[in-house]
């Protein structure tokens, strides 16, 4: 599903028109980007959490030029499904 099928999704069942609901789609996207950037976990009861893990410095190799490489410490932003979630798999 897009984002533009969610808000037209949103809309159907909602009455609302679908700008007001793709500001508050583009609205809920900034909200868990900006908390992830500060370091906060966003948890949605039923749906799931999204959070940042932390990825140790290491060393790469490139098999085919037989090199190495190191790739530095970084975030990456992850999620975990909750178990709501899961069982409607």
């Amino acid at each position: 599903m897009t984002k533009a099928e969610l808000v037209n999704t949103i809309a159907i069942q909602t009455g609302y028109d679908k700008t007001t609901i793709l500001n508050i789609v583009e609205s809920s996207m900034y909200n868990v980007k900006k908390s992830l950037s500060e370091g906060e976990f966003v948890y949605l009861r039923g749906f799931g959490t999204f959070g940042i893990k932390e990825r140790k410095a290491r060393i790469a190799r490139n098999i085919c030029a037989k090199t190495s490489i190191q790739v530095p410490a970084h975030k990456i932003p992850y999620f975990k499904p909750s178990n709501d979630l899961t069982k409607m798999l």
